[in-house]
Parts: C-alpha cells; structure tokens; sequence
C-alpha cells in the first residue's frame, strides 16, 4: 500500500512537471502570438493554455488514483470512466468559453468601432456576457447527463429563473433599448445641453442603463434612459446653439411710445456691436405689448450666440436700458396705489 501510495504521489508530481513545462510553451505560444498581425493565435493561445495545464493536473491525479489502488472501496465510483469523461467536457466548455468570448470581445469591438452609434458595442457587451452563461451552461448540462443524472428537472427550474429574471430585469432590459433608441435616433449627444422633464444641463454620458446629466448648479442627475424615450427632450444645443431671449421693459405712462421704441433698438444695437454675447442674426425685434396696470409694457426680442449665456444676455442689455433711460430721461415705473377716500 505504501509503494502505491508513492507511485501515486510521483505521478502526480510528474504531471505537475508536465504542466509546467506546458505552461513555459504556452508562454512562448502568447510572445510569438503578439509578433504576427492575425488575432486568431492570440485567441486560440489563451483559450487553451490555462485549461490544458489545469486539465494535464486532474488527469495525471485521475491516473495516479485509478493505477495504484489507492483509493477506498467506497470512493470508487470516483475513477469510472463517466468521471473522467465529466473532466474531459470541463475543459472542453472551459476552452470553447473563453474561445467565443475572445472571438466576440476582439472581432465584435473591432466592428463596433468602424460604425459612428454605439448600438453595437451595448450588443457586444450584451454577447460578451451571453455567451459564457450559455456555453458554460450547456457544458454542465453535458456533465449531468454523462453522469446519467435526470436534467429535465433542471431544464424547467431554468425555464422558471429566466421567466423570473426576465420580469425582474424589464426596467435593465428597458434601459438597455432606451440607450440603443437614443443612440439611433440621436436626440442629443455628450455636451448639448438639453431638458427632460425639469431637469436641465449638460449630457455628461450615455450609458446602456442611464444617461447622467450635469445641471447648471454642478449637481449630476442619473436619469434612466426608458424615461428619456417616454418623455419630451429639449435640445438647445441642436440645430444651432442660438436661442433667442425675451427681455420685457416697463416705462411709464405718458412715454412716447415710438421714441422708446427707437431708444431700445439703440441698445440692443451696440450690446450687438460691443459685446460677444448678441448675434446681429436673426435681427432684434421690439414690440409695444401691451398698457399694463401702472406702465406701459414693452419686450425685446435677441438672439444669443450661445444658450449658455442667459445672464449675461441680460446683463448686457439691461445695464444699458438703466443708463440710457435715465440720459433720456424716460421713466421706468415702480407699482403705485392710488388711494381715494370719500367724504
């Protein structure tokens, strides 16, 4: 018994050596690989290294224990054939794993990045993903019926946890084709600045579950990407970054009218000509709207360059509305109450 016991044990050793030697060409195999420009040895080079090292290890273990009788009557069933088997379909679903996930995560990116949308690197990291579970799946259940152990069980419990999952990932799986949605209709893209419901600013990302927004006050909102499809998307970025401002101005009553009117182009005229902020097109328009309560109400109409500049807009405007009326003499109403009592 102890000279089987040794023979064992040495035979393992000696697949252990063998393994290591296979480990040195694996890594010979990789460093050629790297020097020629085909990908398919690199693919096949790592699909088969680590497995068939591991795989030399159990077979040499499987033969030390199944040659020396070393072990007991009731472990037996351990050297069948059906287990040895069982070893061989592990690898085999190790190595046809990681072979189509490599296929998939080198070929599949490379194509990916040839088109403009990023619909098909979202499908690539759904395969990537995909295929392990599917492969390595598929090789247990070869295992369980090498072993002669009933799967139909199995089969059905699966039917049942993908049903389950698949109710349970609706909002995942919604997201993922509200992300492929935005990216082909294209409704925005990273830096417009858009608004979705109240929530206004930058597009930070879009991701395959959400897209981050960053507001003007700094704050980041995740917004899922389901509810972006499902609601109404303000792009003020698109088609042109222009966006018009309404700036209302109030003289009092008694004004003239068309001289206001010819003070306020003025304005809007030089804070065209000597600032950044105003585009001379589309033209400025001023519009006499309406007798108000206690003033006569008027609105201006400028275009911005850019829709990121709101206050300054205003600024620039309203400063020269305050130093050219009162140069003017054109009065700018405050609220009054005019108070009659009766005797």
């Amino acid at each position: 018994m102890a000279d089987n016991l040794l023979f064992a044990i040495l035979t393992i050793i000696a697949g252990l050596v063998v393994a290591g030697i296979a480990r040195i060409i694996v890594r010979w195999l990789e460093k050629f690989a790297e020097t020629t420009e085909t990908k398919w040895d690199d693919i096949i080079v790592a699909a088969i290294g680590t497995p068939v090292q591991v795989g030399i290890v159990a077979i040499s273990v499987y033969i030390a224990l199944k040659s020396f009788d070393v072990v007991p009557a009731q472990y037996a069933w351990l050297l069948s054939a059906k287990v040895l088997n069982s070893i061989y379909i592990l690898i085999g679903t190790w190595i046809a794993s990681s072979l189509l996930h490599d296929i998939v995560r080198i070929y599949g990116r490379a194509l990916a990045e040839k088109t403009e949308g990023d619909t098909d690197d979202r499908i690539v990291d759904l395969l990537e993903l995909a295929v392990r579970y599917i492969v390595w799946f598929a090789g247990i259940m070869l295992i369980l019926v090498n072993l002669e152990i009933n799967i139909t069980p199995f089969l059905a419990g699966a039917g049942i946890a993908g049903l389950a999952l698949a109710l349970a990932a609706q909002d995942l799986i919604s997201n993922f084709f509200g992300g492929a949605i935005i990216t082909v209709d294209k409704p925005f893209k990273i830096g417009d600045r858009i608004e979705v419901d109240s929530h206004y600013g930058d597009v930070m990302s879009i991701g395959t579950r959400s897209t981050r927004i960053r507001t003007i006050d700094g704050k980041i909102v995740t917004l899922p990407n389901n509810k972006i499809t499902s609601s109404s998307v303000t792009n003020y970025s698109e088609p042109d970054p222009k966006i018009r401002y309404a700036i209302p101005v109030t003289v009092a009553y008694g004004s003239d009218i068309a001289r206001v009117k010819a003070v306020l182009f003025e304005i809007v005229q030089d804070a065209i000509k000597n600032t950044e902020y105003l585009a001379d097109e589309p033209a400025p328009k001023i519009f006499f709207q309406e007798f108000g309560d206690s003033s006569l109400k008027f609105v201006i109409y400028v275009w911005a360059k850019a829709y990121n500049i709101p206050d300054e807009v205003k600024d620039a405007i309203n400063v020269r509305i305050a130093a050219r009326f009162a140069a003017e003499g054109i009065e700018i109403p405050f609220p009054q109450l005019e108070v009659r009592m009766k005797q």
